[in-house]
């Protein structure tokens, strides 16, 4: 008896998993098809998952600005993986403390960071501190320290793991045979926290790879606008001759994939980061499993 009810369980959860990814990946399924489908036909059939028309046109527009997608997509790739990195080893380097109960005046410091999470200063007092008193305008590194190198909410998860996952007997051990704060780090601490790195990485570079407000604020150098900004000001360009063309700009606007367009930037924005996460999913489980257990 008990037998066929586990067997009715384990069918009933697998069909409702099979919906929830149902529910997640058709979008994209439209997403994609919606891409590849020909302007006239989307005006006139609307969206459908199988283009009724086939057409590249859209990826055609979007990739005749082939160096600016180019550039775009390396200043991408080179903030994520600086910002990320960056933003991890700062996230490690006030966790761990945070985690130490020898550590003085931490809940002070604890306090300070979980304030961080509450309260802000507003758009004006922080950008005049980055532009004024930092004077990091229109230089790469607008796009990564403003207001993604760190996270109070990812400090706390850091902090929570290393107190429950990390043996004190371990740390007292390590000490014992003269090794100091810092070998004790880097060489104990982090190799035994891949999950809970691999899942605040993955979280900070979904961030910085879709972060367009920091470029949109910050930069007006279009060597330095990354895919996000990009994309977003080719959108921009489209709704421009939109609105504001009218019926002049009729024989253009036949030629222009405005609706498909808009699918494909999409698509270029998203895919990448798509692609790399099955990499990181055994690291983000198990990490936010065990980083939610209240410490």
């Amino acid at each position: 008896m008990l037998k066929n009810e586990s067997r009715v369980l384990s069918i009933i959860s697998h069909v409702t998993f099979l919906v929830f990814l149902a529910v997640c990946i058709l979008p994209f399924i439209l997403l994609v098809s919606a891409s590849l489908t020909d302007q006239t036909a989307i005006l006139v059939h609307g969206y459908s998952f199988i283009p009724s028309v086939f057409s590249t046109a859209a990826y055609e527009y979007l990739f005749a600005r082939g160096t600016d997608i180019l550039r775009a997509y390396g200043v991408t790739v080179f903030i994520t993986v600086v910002g990320t990195a960056i933003g991890l080893a700062v996230c490690v380097l006030l966790a761990y403390p945070l985690s130490r109960k020898e550590t003085p005046h931490r809940n002070l410091i604890m306090f300070l960071v979980f304030f961080t999470m509450l309260f802000h200063g507003g758009l004006v007092p922080w950008y005049l501190v980055w532009t004024q008193l930092f004077d990091i305008k229109n230089t790469i590194w607008a796009l990564v320290f403003p207001g993604l190198l760190t996270n109070g909410f990812y400090i706390m998860l850091m902090r929570t793991f290393f107190q429950n996952t990390i043996p004190n007997d371990l740390i007292e051990s390590a000490r014992l045979d003269g090794a100091s704060e810092y070998r004790i780090l880097w060489s104990v601490v982090v190799p035994l926290s891949t999950p809970v790195l691999a899942t605040i990485g993955l979280f900070t570079a979904i961030m910085y790879w879709n972060d367009w407000q920091n470029g949109m604020i910050y930069i007006t150098n279009p060597k330095l606008f990354s895919i996000q900004n990009l994309l977003q000001r080719i959108m921009q360009d489209i709704q421009f001759i939109n609105a504001n063309l009218g019926d002049r700009a009729d024989s253009a606007l036949q030629q222009m994939p405005s609706e498909s367009v808009r699918m494909a930037i999409a698509v270029i924005g998203s895919l990448p980061i798509l692609l790399a996460y099955p990499f990181f999913q055994k690291y983000f489980v198990k990490g936010i499993m065990i980083g939610a257990i209240k410490g």
